[in-house]
C-alpha cells in the first residue's frame, strides 16, 4: 500500500471512529436533559407522563403536608396555576413557604408531579433564574428589578 493509500485509510477510520463516539455521546446523555416548566406551562402543555423535567415557581402557602409514608406533599406555583408535588427524600434546610423552589422529577399517572430532586434557593435575596423569568411572564414577579439575570 502506498503512502498516499494508507493516510486516506487511516483518515476513513478516524472518521468513523469520530462518528461513533459523537453518537454514543448522544446516546448518552439524550435522557439527561431536562426542560424548565413554570405550573403554567404545565396546564397549558402538558408533559407526557415519565418525561423529566425541572418544575419551578414558588411554594404555596399552607401546602406543605408530611405524609406517613415519610414522603412530603407540598404545591408549587407561580401565582396564576398550581401543581401538586411528591417527594419522598429529606428537604433543602432552605425549603419553606412562599420560597422559590426548583423540582426535577416527571408527572406520574395522574397529575401528582413525583420530584427526585429539590433545589431551593440559598438566601432570602435569591431566586432562581428560571422561577423569576416564569413569574414575570405570570406578572407576579414582586423582586429586586436589580437582580442579575
Amino acid at each position: 500500500m502506498r503512502h498516499r493509500n494508507r493516510r486516506l485509510a487511516m483518515i476513513a477510520v478516524s472518521a468513523v471512529v469520530l462518528i461513533i463516539a459523537v453518537t454514543l455521546g448522544v446516546i448518552a446523555t439524550r435522557d439527561a436533559f431536562a426542560y424548565f416548566y413554570s405550573p403554567s406551562d404545565v396546564i397549558a402543555d402538558h408533559p407526557e407522563i415519565g418525561e423529566r423535567i425541572r418544575l419551578g415557581g414558588l411554594v404555596l402557602e399552607g401546602s406543605i403536608q408530611d405524609q406517613s409514608d415519610g414522603s412530603v406533599v407540598f404545591v408549587i406555583t407561580d401565582r396564576a396555576e398550581q401543581i401538586s408535588v411528591r417527594y419522598d427524600d429529606f428537604l433543602p434546610d432552605l425549603f419553606g413557604e412562599g420560597q422559590g423552589v426548583i423540582a426535577e422529577g416527571s408527572f406520574d399517572d395522574g397529575e401528582m408531579f413525583q420530584a427526585q430532586t429539590v433545589l431551593a434557593k440559598h438566601d432570602e435575596t435569591y431566586m432562581p433564574p428560571e422561577v423569576a423569568e416564569a413569574l414575570r411572564e405570570a406578572g407576579v414577579w414582586q423582586g429586586d428589578e436589580n437582580q442579575p439575570e
